[in-house]
Parts: structure tokens; C-alpha cells; sequence
């Protein structure tokens, strides 16, 4: 467990927090207009290792070495100046700060935090965060890695969880949920949609899985698997009979067979480590997913109508009115998929320059 401190003056900045994982939606901006919820459970705190925020530079203005040695390796648009390693934490869990309202941003229903730290220390007035909460963004607040400083608890140690408890204990992720919007003419409202979190997850294993399928099909286990993955891994590999093979696989699961040739796998929430199965026998890809993602795919809670009589329990799904589902097909996340592809280093070869460069001169693909 950390506290932050201020590097001005020392003064506390936080509530006690324990260092988690940083979310793979982190830097994902979603629909126009909608109200995201916020991006750190309260009491974590997750370190970004990108640069994030101004200023920025476009592509043309940096020498492609300079951007190897960043960690990218196909063309951006723009990449960010600013100082990496910041700690993102829940807005609820900062203290000891004030709003800087000069730095509000070009915003629209928000804080962006577009020009740069818009907190500062109330002791010393120092800027030592950046606020976000604008439409469209995941809400959280950015510790800046060179005015604040982390501080041990002393006597407070929590373990991470081992596989096996995760995989009895984990919360799932819903596939769906409801959207809320800002209000308008007829005041505040919401849509029924995929889970942001699943785009995003998806988005990022996506890029993993074109890695892994070496500019051949790849085919992922029937149901919501397929729904999340198969139409847009047919749309972008080409077509054949020999097909490259994914199955999910994890703590509690069956091993996978010999002949697989990727796996769909948790990240651990808390160490963000990648589970590796202990007795593998060949060589598989290993394509990352969200603990919650991944739980629901390998047990997903399924709520099917069933034939009753007299009254109707309060768990059985009514037919009147019909249950809310999303009115379109899944789509991954476009801006995940590409900060993902970008920065491994397979995406050099010529059949991934080609996708990725379909990628960004056409939005009408409907794939993200």
C-alpha cells in the first residue's frame, strides 16, 4: 500500500492505495456523448508507462529510430511528449487539491485534460495532477510522476491473489450494458449496448491475434467467442482451408490439446502478468484478455426463457418485453486495436503495414 505525497511540500495527496493493473479501456474514447463511468476501483492505483497528453508530435516529425526506441513500430498519427509513468487513480480517491479553472480545456462536457496538469496542491499550489472527465472519456485522475511522489504504508501489505482464487472469485464482465448519455431536450437518457470494456479488450486482442495467425485464418471456439472475434479475423485474413487454431484456456481449464496454435488467456488484475499454462507441449501464442472478459467467455451467465406455469419467478426471463440487446453486431474498439498493433514489433511485416493502413484511411468497414 502507497500514499502520494506531494514533491513540493510533502503533504498527502491520496488515501492509502494498493498498485493493480492499468485497464486496457484506459485510453479509450467511446461513442459522442457519453458518460463512461470511472476507470480505477477506489483504493488502486495503476502506472501508465506511455507518455499521455501534450504536447504532441505528428509522425513526419520523428525519426522512425527514435520511435523503435519507444516502443512503436508502424506509423501514428501523432505521438505524445508528455512525461511517462504517471499514476492514474479514482477521482474519490484524490485529496488535498483544487481545480486549476484556467486549465479547463477545450472540452465539451468536462475536463479533457488537453492542457496538461489541471490540479494543484492546496499547500503549495503546486500542479501535481490531471483531472479527466469530459464526455466519451473513462473518468480518473493522472498523478504526474515528477511532482508527486509514492510513500510506503507501513504495516499494510496485501498479496496478490493466486490463479486459483481468481478463477472462483473473479468478477465477470457483462458482454452488455447500458449506455447513459448527457441530457438533452428530454433530459438525461441511455442505450443498450456491447460493454465498452469488451471493445477495448477486444480491440487489444485483436492485434495479438493477427500477430499470432501469420497471415492465415484462425479459427476461435463457437458462441460469444465467435460473435467478439471471427467476422473481423475473416474479414482481414485471408480466406483457406488450413486454418490456425484458438481456444480459450486458464486456470480451471482443461489443458489445451497438442495442436493448438493460440491461446486465449487472463491477465492477472492485480500484477498484470499473462497466465502461462504449466504444462504446455508444443508452442501456442498467447493472446491476452481481461480477468472479467475472460470469465465470462469460458462460463458466461446464460438467462434462457423456460417453460413455467402460475406466477413468473423473478429470475426467468420474460418475453414481454423482449430483452435489451445490442442493435448491431460487435465491433472491437478501433483506437485500442491500432495503440496495440502498433507497438509489437511483428507489425513490420508488409501484410500488417497493409492492414493497418486500410485501417486508418477507411471508417466504413464496420468492423470497429
Amino acid at each position: 500500500m502507497f500514499v502520494f505525497v506531494c514533491a513540493g511540500c510533502g503533504v498527502e495527496l491520496t488515501i492509502p492505495l494498493s498498485q493493480v493493473s492499468l485497464p486496457v479501456h484506459a485510453r479509450q474514447k467511446y461513442g459522442n456523448g457519453a458518460q463512461l463511468p470511472v476507470l480505477m476501483e477506489s483504493g488502486t492505483f495503476a502506472v501508465d508507462p506511455d507518455p499521455w497528453g501534450g504536447p504532441w508530435r505528428l509522425w513526419d516529425e520523428i525519426d522512425p529510430s527514435e520511435a523503435e526506441a519507444r516502443g512503436i513500430y508502424a506509423p501514428v498519427y501523432a505521438l505524445s511528449d508528455g512525461t511517462p509513468g504517471a499514476s492514474v487513480i479514482a477521482p474519490g480517491d484524490i485529496r488535498g487539491t483544487r481545480l486549476i479553472p484556467e486549465k479547463r480545456g477545450g472540452a465539451c462536457c468536462g475536463l479533457d485534460g488537453a492542457e496538461g496538469p489541471n490540479m494543484a496542491c492546496e499547500a503549495c499550489d503546486l500542479p501535481v495532477a490531471t483531472r479527466v472527465d469530459d464526455c466519451s472519456l473513462w473518468q480518473m485522475v493522472r498523478l504526474g510522476p515528477d511532482v508527486v511522489h509514492r510513500v510506503p504504508v507501513d504495516g499494510i501489505h496485501t498479496a496478490p491473489l493466486s490463479w486459483a482464487e481468481l478463477a472462483e472469485k473473479g468478477e465477470k464482465t457483462p458482454p452488455f450494458e447500458p449506455i447513459a448519455t448527457w441530457g438533452g431536450r428530454l433530459g438525461p437518457n441511455h442505450y443498450w449496448s456491447w460493454s465498452p470494456q469488451w471493445e477495448a479488450a477486444a480491440g487489444q486482442a485483436l492485434a495479438h491475434l493477427l500477430i499470432a495467425s501469420q497471415g492465415q485464418p484462425v479459427k476461435v471456439p463457437d458462441g460469444l467467442t465467435a460473435d467478439v472475434f471471427q467476422r473481423t479475423l475473416d474479414a482481414l485474413l485471408p480466406a483457406g482451408t488450413l486454418k490456425r487454431r484458438a481456444v480459450l484456456a486458464g486456470p480451471g481449464q482443461p489443458s489445451p490439446d497438442a495442436d493448438v496454435d493460440i491461446l486465449l488467456v487472463p491477465v492477472h488484475p492485480q500484477t498484470g502478468r499473462t497466465w502461462t499454462p504449466a504444462d504446455l507441449t508444443a508452442p501456442a501464442y498467447l493472446v491476452p484478455l481481461p480477468l472479467g472478459v475472460w470469465l465470462w467467455l469460458v462460463s458466461p451467465e446464460r438467462n434462457l426463457p423456460i417453460p413455467t406455469s402460475g406466477r413468473i419467478a423473478q429470475d426467468v426471463l420474460r418475453d414481454d418485453p423482449l430483452p435489451l440487446l445490442p442493435n448491431h453486431l460487435f465491433r472491437a474498439d478501433r483506437g485500442t486495436f491500432q495503440h496495440t498493433l502498433v507497438r509489437l514489433p511483428a507489425v513490420r511485416s508488409p501484410w500488417l503495414h497493409t492492414i493497418l493502413e486500410n485501417l486508418t484511411q477507411s471508417t466504413s468497414a464496420g468492423l470497429f
